[in-house]
């Protein structure tokens, strides 16, 4: 597998587990790159929807992405502090310059305060019927939806890590 460089400005492709394109964020910044994780900064980042809306993202961002958790992290950084939003997904493959991931539905918001909600389980039992998600991935992913939690309830989230805690203090804002 390819790896990104850091500075290297990548795209991000989010897709169904049918395969059908979801969402796909135009650039991010590489702020490292291994075989196993993708850590990407971005802010005001045109973002498309499956059904060709637009958007832009309202604040910079951290990424965290990882070949072997079934989840990635944003750390959306606010003047409150920092909020994240973390994907329920398949791990990350890296080729032809974008990142892509399977979407699995469920999301877990996470505030300032490590308080958290799960978002989204409707949907998560809608698609899982409609795309016919095989009994394994559905107790991987509710796997990782219990490790996830775990990270938040023990403040294991990446940027309370004394290395995004260094990017977020100096490094990330020389990007834009």
């Amino acid at each position: 597998m390819a790896i990104p460089v850091e500075g290297e400005t990548i795209q991000i492709h989010s897709y169904k587990h049918n395969g059908r394109i979801h969402r796909v964020w135009q650039e991010t910044t590489v702020l490292k790159g291994t075989n196993n994780i993708v850590i990407g900064a971005n802010e005001r980042t045109m973002v498309t929807e499956s059904d060709g809306r637009t958007w832009l993202t309202r604040e910079p961002s951290i990424c965290y992405f990882h070949a072997e958790h079934w989840f990635n992290i944003i750390c959306m950084l606010r003047e409150d502090g920092v909020y994240y939003y973390c994907n329920v997904s398949s791990p990350f493959v890296y080729n032809n310059g974008s990142l892509k991931y399977i979407d699995y539905d469920l999301d877990v918001k996470v505030f300032p305060d490590m308080s958290y909600t799960l978002l989204d389980e409707d949907e998560y039992e809608d698609h899982k019927r409609q795309m016919g998600y095989p009994e394994v991935i559905d107790q991987i992913l509710h796997r990782n939806v219990e490790k996830l939690i775990g990270w938040i309830k023990h403040c294991w989230l990446p940027s309370h890590s004394r290395q995004l805690d260094a990017w977020n203090h100096g490094g990330v804002h020389r990007l834009y």
